[in-house]
């Protein structure tokens, strides 16, 4: 069996672990933009390219690989269109076409696409291609209101009142701004509050096989404090729910992503195939909707695919096929911690080109590589986050020190946070859910 893999950062690590795992022995063919050692070492063949949406390359790849499917894991060539032609060549991927991967290319698709359905979870929102009604509606908000790009913005998309806006005439700017750079329209949100968590699923158009619940740590340095990130690390419960959620509160989550699914395929005529992420908030009147992704996170996918217990290759096969509901996806009873190693600096003015010194992980602990260059045999960091260290446990806690010990094996020009699913900040997110829930009341 012959799988072709897109993409080369950690979480693409994280799927090669997991397909390489399979009873089925597939070889694994890369497509990538950057040397990532850790995939590279588990393929059959490697091909570093400068674009991972150059598909005049990947179809040259293609032919000579003849791959049996493909595994698309970045969100670009996915919204460009990578999946439809792949199937054009005759390879099934799994990971959405170009259309019902809108859900995450384009905000006001999914917004406007809960609001057709009449799919709770929608907070008040309108879409701008100018700057007319923008002030008028953020007056509305008040002082609570988010600012998107309504495409891609590589992480730099989206900015919330009180954290990165401070007025209207800010929020008036970064309209200004997305809508002078290339963004055909922004979408104004009233501002969520509560608890986010993310809940991804296998998704095969029809059906979807939930994995454990996570959440993520954008915040740079600890405390929940600093610059945003793209994820300094991310922890998982034994139970695949969160400390902080109720039963009722994750099966609102499910439903929502359920009615979802069934209202792309009705949208767009084609049916979503791939990794359906979706961003929630657990707030005082229920469950709301962030954002949808169209693939893994990032950490996110390190804290699952350890612990997947179905052979990933037939989950694979399942998607594709549109079998899901024949198949019991099992993840094992375990806790993870991921912690994201990062350069000191990170985010904004990373020490690159430094060399990384990598010991042997304990037991109980996984490393995948994520933005690093191999050079000269040495390993070496580049401006963004170079490896995600996982810890599994029986509790989160004792998944959290397991990862401790994992980054202690790494020297180097670095630093991370110590306090991802830490008793501290589990507490705050349990005692403020705690106080929405007795204001409904």
């Amino acid at each position: 069996m012959k799988i072709l893999l897109v993409g080369n950062g950690g979480r693409e690590h994280a799927i090669a672990e997991a397909l390489i795992r399979s009873s089925h022995k597939p070889d694994l063919y890369v497509f990538a933009n950057k040397v990532n050692p850790g995939i590279k070492a588990l393929s059959k063949r490697y091909y570093a390219g400068t674009d991972l949406s150059d598909f005049e390359e990947l179809k040259h790849f293609v032919d000579e690989v003849r791959p049996d499917f493909a595994f698309v894991g970045p969100d670009n060539p996915i919204a460009d269109g990578i999946v439809d032609l792949l199937e054009s060549f005759g390879v099934p991927s799994v990971a959405p076409a170009q259309a019902p991967a809108r859900l995450e290319s384009s905000k006001y698709f999914t917004r406007e696409l809960l609001e057709k359905h009449f799919i709770p979870g929608n907070p008040r929102f309108r879409q701008f291609d100018s700057e007319g009604g923008v002030m008028s509606f953020l007056q509305e908000l008040g002082d609570d209101y988010v600012v998107k790009a309504d495409g891609l913005a590589f992480g730099k998309g989206v900015k919330v009142s009180g954290d990165h806006l401070r007025n209207h005439e800010e929020a008036l700017k970064f309209v200004r701004e997305c809508l002078g750079g290339g963004q055909s329209s922004v979408v104004i949100e009233e501002k969520l509050y509560g608890v986010e968590f993310s809940l991804m699923a296998f998704a095969d158009g029809r059906h979807l096989a939930f994995m454990p619940v996570v959440q993520d740590h954008k915040r740079a340095y600890e405390g929940d404090e600093g610059p945003n990130t793209g994820g300094m690390g991310s922890y998982s419960d034994v139970n695949h729910s969160m400390p902080f959620l109720t039963d009722q509160e994750l099966d609102q989550a499910k439903q929502i992503s359920q009615a979802v699914l069934l209202a792309v395929r009705e949208e767009t005529g084609q049916e979503f195939k791939g990794i359906l992420y979706g961003g929630f908030m657990a707030c005082r009147d229920g469950v709301k909707l962030i954002e949808y992704n169209a693939r893994f996170g990032d950490p996110e996918a390190m804290n699952v695919l350890p612990i997947l217990e179905t052979d990933f290759v037939e989950v694979c096969q399942a998607v594709i096929k549109g079998t899901l509901d024949e198949l019991e996806v099992r993840f094992a009873p375990k806790a993870t911690v991921c912690l994201y190693v990062v350069p000191e600096g990170y985010p904004d003015d990373s020490m690159a080109h430094e060399p990384l010194e990598i010991g042997e992980m304990p037991d109980g602990v996984q490393l995948f590589y994520s933005s690093v260059n191999e050079e000269g045999g040495e390993i070496m960091t580049s401006g963004s986050r170079s490896l995600g260290i996982v810890g599994i446990g029986d509790s989160i806690e004792e998944a959290r020190l397991r990862a401790v010990d994992g980054v202690d094996q790494v020297k180097g020009k670095i630093f991370y946070r110590k306090d991802i699913g830490s008793l501290d900040l589990l507490n705050k997110r349990i005692q403020m859910m705690e106080k929405l829930r007795a204001a409904r009341l």
